[in-house]
Protein backbone atom coordinates (compact mmCIF):
# COMPACT_ATOMS: atom_id res chain seq x y z
CA UNK A 1 0.00 0.00 0.00
CA UNK A 2 2.62 2.45 0.69
CA UNK A 3 4.50 1.61 -2.67
CA UNK A 4 1.18 2.34 -4.40
CA UNK A 5 1.38 5.69 -2.91
CA UNK A 6 5.28 6.57 -3.21
CA UNK A 7 4.60 5.74 -7.11
CA UNK A 8 1.64 7.70 -7.18
CA UNK A 9 3.60 10.77 -5.49
CA UNK A 10 6.45 10.12 -8.04
CA UNK A 11 3.99 10.08 -11.28
CA UNK A 12 2.77 13.43 -10.12
CA UNK A 13 6.07 15.25 -9.21
CA UNK A 14 7.12 13.99 -12.94
CA UNK A 15 4.21 15.22 -14.75
CA UNK A 16 4.89 18.51 -12.97
CA UNK A 17 8.82 19.13 -14.43
CA UNK A 18 6.90 18.09 -17.99
CA UNK A 19 4.49 21.04 -17.89
CA UNK A 20 6.98 23.41 -16.43
CA UNK A 21 8.98 22.30 -19.23
CA UNK A 22 6.29 23.07 -21.87
CA UNK A 23 5.28 26.18 -20.89
CA UNK A 24 8.47 28.04 -20.20
CA UNK A 25 12.14 28.05 -22.13
CA UNK A 26 15.13 28.34 -19.42
CA UNK A 27 17.24 29.36 -22.39
CA UNK A 28 17.20 33.10 -23.37
CA UNK A 29 16.76 32.92 -27.14
CA UNK A 30 18.42 35.84 -29.53
CA UNK A 31 16.84 39.53 -29.28
CA UNK A 32 14.17 40.16 -31.66
CA UNK A 33 13.94 42.80 -34.44
CA UNK A 34 12.59 46.22 -33.37
CA UNK A 35 9.15 46.88 -34.72
CA UNK A 36 9.03 49.79 -37.47
CA UNK A 37 7.04 52.24 -36.53
CA UNK A 38 3.78 53.35 -39.09
CA UNK A 39 3.37 56.22 -41.34
CA UNK A 40 0.85 58.15 -40.37
CA UNK A 41 -2.08 58.89 -43.04
CA UNK A 42 -2.70 62.17 -44.89
CA UNK A 43 -5.64 63.84 -44.21
CA UNK A 44 -8.00 64.48 -47.11
CA UNK A 45 -8.70 67.75 -48.39
CA UNK A 46 -12.06 69.49 -47.03
CA UNK A 47 -14.96 69.25 -48.73
CA UNK A 48 -15.93 72.97 -50.52
CA UNK A 49 -19.55 73.47 -50.06
CA UNK A 50 -19.27 77.01 -52.59
CA UNK A 51 -17.14 74.50 -55.19
CA UNK A 52 -19.92 71.99 -55.73
CA UNK A 53 -22.48 74.80 -55.99
CA UNK A 54 -20.45 76.15 -58.52
CA UNK A 55 -20.48 72.67 -60.74
CA UNK A 56 -24.09 72.51 -59.89
CA UNK A 57 -24.91 76.24 -61.32
CA UNK A 58 -24.19 74.46 -64.20
CA UNK A 59 -24.49 71.03 -64.39
CA UNK A 60 -28.38 70.96 -64.32
CA UNK A 61 -30.89 71.00 -66.25
CA UNK A 62 -32.48 73.50 -64.94
CA UNK A 63 -29.59 75.43 -66.48
CA UNK A 64 -28.81 73.22 -69.61
CA UNK A 65 -32.65 72.90 -70.98
CA UNK A 66 -32.27 76.41 -71.99
CA UNK A 67 -29.17 76.83 -74.01
CA UNK A 68 -30.27 73.02 -75.75
CA UNK A 69 -33.33 74.95 -77.05
CA UNK A 70 -31.49 78.36 -78.10
CA UNK A 71 -28.83 76.22 -79.50
CA UNK A 72 -31.55 74.00 -81.46
CA UNK A 73 -32.56 77.34 -83.64
CA UNK A 74 -29.01 77.97 -84.86
CA UNK A 75 -27.19 77.34 -87.90
CA UNK A 76 -24.44 75.75 -86.29
CA UNK A 77 -26.89 72.87 -85.19
CA UNK A 78 -27.99 71.90 -88.59
CA UNK A 79 -24.42 71.70 -90.09
CA UNK A 80 -24.63 75.52 -90.69
CA UNK A 81 -27.00 75.20 -93.49
CA UNK A 82 -29.95 72.61 -94.15
CA UNK A 83 -28.23 69.58 -95.96
CA UNK A 84 -24.36 70.71 -95.28
CA UNK A 85 -23.61 67.64 -92.90
CA UNK A 86 -24.94 65.14 -95.63
CA UNK A 87 -23.06 67.05 -98.39
CA UNK A 88 -19.93 68.70 -96.52
CA UNK A 89 -19.86 67.00 -92.96
CA UNK A 90 -18.38 63.92 -94.37
CA UNK A 91 -15.84 65.69 -96.63
CA UNK A 92 -12.52 65.62 -95.65
CA UNK A 93 -12.01 69.44 -97.25
CA UNK A 94 -15.13 70.51 -95.36
CA UNK A 95 -15.39 67.91 -91.94
CA UNK A 96 -13.26 70.54 -90.21
CA UNK A 97 -16.00 72.78 -89.69
CA UNK A 98 -19.30 71.02 -91.31
CA UNK A 99 -19.53 67.79 -88.31
CA UNK A 100 -18.72 67.56 -85.41
CA UNK A 101 -16.44 64.37 -85.98
CA UNK A 102 -14.31 66.71 -87.99
CA UNK A 103 -14.17 69.56 -85.93
CA UNK A 104 -13.02 67.61 -82.44
CA UNK A 105 -10.27 65.85 -84.77
CA UNK A 106 -8.71 68.95 -86.13
CA UNK A 107 -9.20 70.86 -82.99
CA UNK A 108 -7.23 67.29 -80.83
CA UNK A 109 -5.38 66.22 -83.48
CA UNK A 110 -4.55 68.37 -85.84
CA UNK A 111 -5.86 67.15 -88.76
CA UNK A 112 -8.74 65.68 -89.99
CA UNK A 113 -9.56 62.06 -91.61
CA UNK A 114 -8.22 62.59 -95.31
CA UNK A 115 -10.57 59.82 -96.36
CA UNK A 116 -12.66 61.82 -95.16
CA UNK A 117 -16.38 60.25 -92.68
CA UNK A 118 -17.89 57.64 -94.77
CA UNK A 119 -19.57 54.33 -94.61
CA UNK A 120 -20.27 52.49 -98.12
CA UNK A 121 -22.64 50.38 -99.03
CA UNK A 122 -21.20 48.78 -102.47
CA UNK A 123 -17.74 47.40 -101.99
CA UNK A 124 -15.95 49.67 -104.87
CA UNK A 125 -16.35 53.45 -105.97
CA UNK A 126 -16.14 53.99 -109.52
CA UNK A 127 -14.35 56.92 -110.38
CA UNK A 128 -16.25 59.41 -112.71
CA UNK A 129 -13.91 61.66 -114.74
CA UNK A 130 -14.31 65.28 -114.79
CA UNK A 131 -11.75 66.69 -116.35
CA UNK A 132 -12.39 70.59 -115.03
CA UNK A 133 -12.07 71.81 -118.84
CA UNK A 134 -8.25 70.12 -118.99
CA UNK A 135 -9.06 66.46 -120.35
CA UNK A 136 -5.34 66.07 -120.40
CA UNK A 137 -4.83 66.48 -117.06
CA UNK A 138 -6.16 64.26 -114.13
CA UNK A 139 -4.65 65.49 -111.34
CA UNK A 140 -7.45 68.26 -111.03
CA UNK A 141 -10.17 65.40 -111.45
CA UNK A 142 -12.02 66.23 -108.16
CA UNK A 143 -14.46 68.46 -106.71
CA UNK A 144 -12.79 72.08 -105.52
CA UNK A 145 -9.39 70.61 -106.36
CA UNK A 146 -8.41 74.16 -105.39
CA UNK A 147 -9.66 74.24 -101.45
CA UNK A 148 -7.32 70.82 -100.77
CA UNK A 149 -5.24 68.67 -102.75
CA UNK A 150 -7.08 65.69 -101.22
CA UNK A 151 -10.36 66.79 -102.63
CA UNK A 152 -13.40 64.70 -103.03
CA UNK A 153 -13.21 62.55 -105.83
CA UNK A 154 -16.30 62.01 -107.79
CA UNK A 155 -17.61 58.75 -107.59
CA UNK A 156 -20.43 57.29 -109.60
CA UNK A 157 -22.25 55.55 -106.68
CA UNK A 158 -21.65 57.78 -103.45
CA UNK A 159 -20.43 56.84 -100.38
CA UNK A 160 -22.47 57.42 -97.77
CA UNK A 161 -21.65 60.34 -94.79
CA UNK A 162 -21.67 58.78 -91.39
CA UNK A 163 -21.21 62.57 -89.19
CA UNK A 164 -23.14 64.21 -86.70
CA UNK A 165 -24.14 67.87 -86.73
CA UNK A 166 -21.88 70.40 -84.44
CA UNK A 167 -23.21 69.81 -80.85
CA UNK A 168 -22.66 71.00 -77.40
CA UNK A 169 -19.47 68.59 -77.55
CA UNK A 170 -18.09 69.91 -80.47
CA UNK A 171 -17.38 73.03 -78.62
CA UNK A 172 -17.16 71.91 -75.14
CA UNK A 173 -15.15 69.17 -73.56
CA UNK A 174 -13.46 69.35 -69.59
CA UNK A 175 -12.39 72.33 -67.96
CA UNK A 176 -8.51 73.08 -68.43
CA UNK A 177 -8.57 74.31 -64.61
CA UNK A 178 -11.35 74.26 -61.98
CA UNK A 179 -9.49 77.34 -59.84
CA UNK A 180 -12.40 79.39 -61.47
CA UNK A 181 -11.39 82.08 -59.20
CA UNK A 182 -8.00 82.31 -60.14
CA UNK A 183 -7.66 80.85 -63.88
CA UNK A 184 -11.19 82.17 -64.72
CA UNK A 185 -14.23 79.74 -66.28
CA UNK A 186 -12.94 77.97 -69.80
CA UNK A 187 -16.52 77.10 -70.10
CA UNK A 188 -14.51 73.96 -70.92
CA UNK A 189 -14.06 75.13 -74.67
CA UNK A 190 -12.08 72.88 -76.78
CA UNK A 191 -10.39 75.88 -78.26
CA UNK A 192 -9.60 78.95 -76.39
CA UNK A 193 -5.84 79.08 -77.92
CA UNK A 194 -5.07 81.92 -80.93
CA UNK A 195 -5.14 80.69 -84.08
CA UNK A 196 -3.17 80.61 -87.20
CA UNK A 197 -5.17 81.37 -90.19
CA UNK A 198 -5.68 78.08 -92.38
CA UNK A 199 -4.48 80.48 -95.78
CA UNK A 200 -1.43 82.93 -94.24
CA UNK A 201 -0.41 81.37 -91.00
CA UNK A 202 -1.38 84.98 -89.67
CA UNK A 203 -2.26 84.56 -85.86
CA UNK A 204 -5.88 86.36 -84.54
CA UNK A 205 -6.12 86.01 -80.81
CA UNK A 206 -9.48 87.97 -79.65
CA UNK A 207 -9.76 85.85 -76.23
CA UNK A 208 -12.94 85.20 -74.18
CA UNK A 209 -13.78 82.18 -75.84
CA UNK A 210 -14.09 84.11 -79.48
CA UNK A 211 -11.16 82.00 -80.56
CA UNK A 212 -13.31 79.20 -80.42
CA UNK A 213 -15.28 80.87 -83.67
CA UNK A 214 -12.18 82.38 -85.54
CA UNK A 215 -11.42 77.97 -86.34
CA UNK A 216 -13.80 78.17 -88.86
CA UNK A 217 -15.00 81.90 -89.52
CA UNK A 218 -12.07 82.38 -92.03
CA UNK A 219 -11.46 82.12 -95.16
CA UNK A 220 -10.15 78.64 -96.80
CA UNK A 221 -7.86 80.28 -100.07
CA UNK A 222 -6.64 83.90 -100.54
CA UNK A 223 -7.95 86.15 -103.44
CA UNK A 224 -6.63 86.33 -107.05
CA UNK A 225 -3.51 86.25 -107.95
CA UNK A 226 -2.00 87.74 -111.59
CA UNK A 227 -1.10 84.77 -114.43
CA UNK A 228 1.73 87.19 -115.53
CA UNK A 229 -0.27 88.18 -118.50
CA UNK A 230 -2.46 90.29 -116.37
CA UNK A 231 -5.14 87.13 -116.06
CA UNK A 232 -6.74 84.89 -113.58
CA UNK A 233 -8.69 81.44 -114.34
CA UNK A 234 -11.55 80.84 -112.06
CA UNK A 235 -11.93 76.94 -111.91
CA UNK A 236 -15.11 76.67 -109.79
CA UNK A 237 -18.68 77.80 -108.37
CA UNK A 238 -17.29 77.66 -105.20
CA UNK A 239 -14.11 79.80 -105.94
CA UNK A 240 -13.91 82.50 -103.52
CA UNK A 241 -12.87 83.15 -99.95
CA UNK A 242 -15.71 80.62 -98.85
CA UNK A 243 -18.69 81.08 -96.25
CA UNK A 244 -17.11 82.11 -93.18
CA UNK A 245 -14.38 85.30 -93.73
CA UNK A 246 -15.88 86.86 -90.64
CA UNK A 247 -12.64 86.85 -88.56
CA UNK A 248 -10.83 88.49 -91.06
CA UNK A 249 -13.07 91.48 -92.33
CA UNK A 250 -13.33 91.63 -88.44
CA UNK A 251 -9.84 91.60 -88.66
CA UNK A 252 -9.44 94.01 -91.93
CA UNK A 253 -7.74 91.73 -93.61
CA UNK A 254 -7.71 89.35 -97.11
CA UNK A 255 -9.57 91.59 -98.98
CA UNK A 256 -8.23 93.11 -102.37
CA UNK A 257 -7.00 96.59 -101.61
CA UNK A 258 -7.57 98.00 -105.04
CA UNK A 259 -6.62 101.61 -105.91
CA UNK A 260 -9.21 104.07 -105.91
CA UNK A 261 -11.08 106.86 -103.98
CA UNK A 262 -12.03 105.51 -100.86
CA UNK A 263 -9.50 105.11 -98.45
CA UNK A 264 -8.61 101.85 -96.64
CA UNK A 265 -8.05 101.94 -92.21
CA UNK A 266 -5.93 100.18 -90.58
CA UNK A 267 -5.60 96.76 -89.75
CA UNK A 268 -7.87 95.69 -86.38
CA UNK A 269 -8.45 99.28 -86.39
CA UNK A 270 -12.86 98.50 -86.39
CA UNK A 271 -14.60 99.26 -83.76
CA UNK A 272 -16.17 96.00 -83.38
CA UNK A 273 -12.65 94.55 -83.39
CA UNK A 274 -11.32 96.91 -80.88
CA UNK A 275 -14.45 97.38 -78.41
CA UNK A 276 -16.38 94.05 -78.68
CA UNK A 277 -15.59 90.25 -79.32
CA UNK A 278 -17.84 87.62 -80.99
CA UNK A 279 -19.03 86.41 -78.02
CA UNK A 280 -20.20 89.86 -76.71
CA UNK A 281 -22.32 90.66 -79.64
CA UNK A 282 -23.36 87.00 -80.58
CA UNK A 283 -23.98 85.28 -77.21
CA UNK A 284 -24.91 88.55 -75.44
CA UNK A 285 -28.33 88.66 -73.18
CA UNK A 286 -31.07 87.60 -74.68
CA UNK A 287 -33.31 90.22 -75.73
CA UNK A 288 -37.34 88.13 -75.99
CA UNK A 289 -35.36 84.45 -76.66
CA UNK A 290 -35.15 84.25 -80.22
CA UNK A 291 -31.38 86.22 -79.94
CA UNK A 292 -28.27 86.41 -78.55
CA UNK A 293 -26.61 83.43 -75.72
CA UNK A 294 -26.66 80.03 -77.75
CA UNK A 295 -28.76 81.11 -80.90
CA UNK A 296 -25.46 83.05 -81.82
CA UNK A 297 -27.81 85.85 -83.42
CA UNK A 298 -26.68 89.26 -82.79
CA UNK A 299 -29.31 90.79 -79.72
CA UNK A 300 -30.32 94.41 -79.84
CA UNK A 301 -29.31 94.20 -75.79
CA UNK A 302 -25.86 93.94 -76.90
CA UNK A 303 -25.72 96.40 -79.29
CA UNK A 304 -27.09 99.04 -77.52
CA UNK A 305 -24.41 98.42 -74.46
CA UNK A 306 -21.99 100.28 -77.20
CA UNK A 307 -25.04 102.17 -79.74
CA UNK A 308 -26.64 104.35 -77.10
CA UNK A 309 -28.23 106.39 -79.68
CA UNK A 310 -29.69 103.97 -81.37
CA UNK A 311 -28.88 100.95 -83.90
CA UNK A 312 -27.15 102.01 -87.02
CA UNK A 313 -28.78 100.49 -89.75
CA UNK A 314 -27.46 97.52 -91.64
CA UNK A 315 -28.40 98.67 -95.21
CA UNK A 316 -25.39 101.35 -96.14
CA UNK A 317 -23.80 98.78 -98.60
CA UNK A 318 -26.76 97.91 -100.48
CA UNK A 319 -26.69 100.30 -103.09
CA UNK A 320 -23.07 99.84 -103.69
CA UNK A 321 -23.30 95.32 -103.56
CA UNK A 322 -26.41 95.37 -106.29
CA UNK A 323 -23.95 98.30 -108.51
CA UNK A 324 -20.64 95.83 -108.26
CA UNK A 325 -23.49 92.58 -108.57
CA UNK A 326 -24.80 94.12 -112.05
CA UNK A 327 -21.36 94.76 -113.39
CA UNK A 328 -19.89 91.67 -112.36
CA UNK A 329 -23.01 89.98 -113.92
CA UNK A 330 -22.06 91.44 -117.20
CA UNK A 331 -18.52 90.77 -117.33
CA UNK A 332 -19.75 87.24 -116.70
CA UNK A 333 -17.80 86.16 -113.83
CA UNK A 334 -20.79 86.03 -111.16
CA UNK A 335 -23.92 84.77 -112.30
CA UNK A 336 -26.75 84.79 -109.39
CA UNK A 337 -23.99 85.63 -106.19
CA UNK A 338 -21.77 82.13 -107.47
CA UNK A 339 -18.23 82.95 -109.62
CA UNK A 340 -18.63 81.27 -113.05
CA UNK A 341 -15.57 79.17 -114.21
CA UNK A 342 -13.44 80.87 -116.91
CA UNK A 343 -10.51 83.12 -117.75
CA UNK A 344 -10.53 86.71 -116.66
CA UNK A 345 -8.80 89.70 -116.31
CA UNK A 346 -7.42 90.59 -112.65
CA UNK A 347 -8.88 93.29 -112.08
CA UNK A 348 -12.27 91.17 -112.74
CA UNK A 349 -11.29 88.76 -110.41
CA UNK A 350 -10.08 91.14 -108.05
CA UNK A 351 -13.61 92.75 -107.71
CA UNK A 352 -15.37 89.42 -107.73
CA UNK A 353 -13.34 88.48 -104.93
CA UNK A 354 -14.44 91.50 -102.82
CA UNK A 355 -17.85 91.04 -103.67
CA UNK A 356 -17.76 87.72 -102.61
CA UNK A 357 -16.09 88.40 -99.53
CA UNK A 358 -18.39 91.02 -98.19
CA UNK A 359 -21.43 88.24 -99.40
CA UNK A 360 -19.80 85.45 -97.46
CA UNK A 361 -19.66 87.36 -94.66
CA UNK A 362 -22.94 87.63 -94.03
CA UNK A 363 -23.09 90.90 -91.75
CA UNK A 364 -23.55 93.16 -94.75
CA UNK A 365 -20.40 94.75 -93.59
CA UNK A 366 -21.09 95.73 -90.70
CA UNK A 367 -18.26 93.50 -88.87
CA UNK A 368 -15.82 96.29 -90.13
CA UNK A 369 -17.90 99.20 -91.88
CA UNK A 370 -14.90 100.94 -93.31
CA UNK A 371 -13.43 98.73 -94.69
CA UNK A 372 -15.86 97.00 -96.19
CA UNK A 373 -17.05 100.46 -97.93
CA UNK A 374 -13.73 101.19 -99.35
CA UNK A 375 -13.47 97.48 -100.63
CA UNK A 376 -16.71 97.70 -102.84
CA UNK A 377 -16.67 101.07 -103.80
CA UNK A 378 -13.01 100.54 -105.26
CA UNK A 379 -13.80 97.69 -106.83
CA UNK A 380 -16.37 99.35 -108.56
CA UNK A 381 -14.49 101.92 -109.94
CA UNK A 382 -12.10 99.45 -111.45
CA UNK A 383 -14.72 98.31 -113.54
CA UNK A 384 -16.21 101.55 -114.51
Amino acid sequence: MKNSKFLSFLMILASSLLFVQCTSDPLEGPPGRDGIDGIDGVDGIDGIDAATASCVSCHSSSFREPIIAAYETSFHSKGLTEGAVNYAGARSSCAQCHSDEGFVDYITKGFVNPAGYYGLTEPELVLVTNDNGTPDDPSDDFEEPELDSRGLPIYSNNPVPFVTSVTCTTCHDTHQSFDFENDGNDLALRALDPVSLITDGTVIDYGDGSNTCINCHQPRRTGPTDDGAGMFRVTSTHWGPHHGPQATLLEGIQGVLIAGMEAYPGVGSAEHRTGSTCVSCHMGETTDGTDGLHTMIPSATSCIACHSNGIPPDTFLDADMATLAGLLETIGIVEEDHPVPGTYTIQEAEAAWNYLLILEDGSKGVHNPKYAKALIKNSIEVLQ
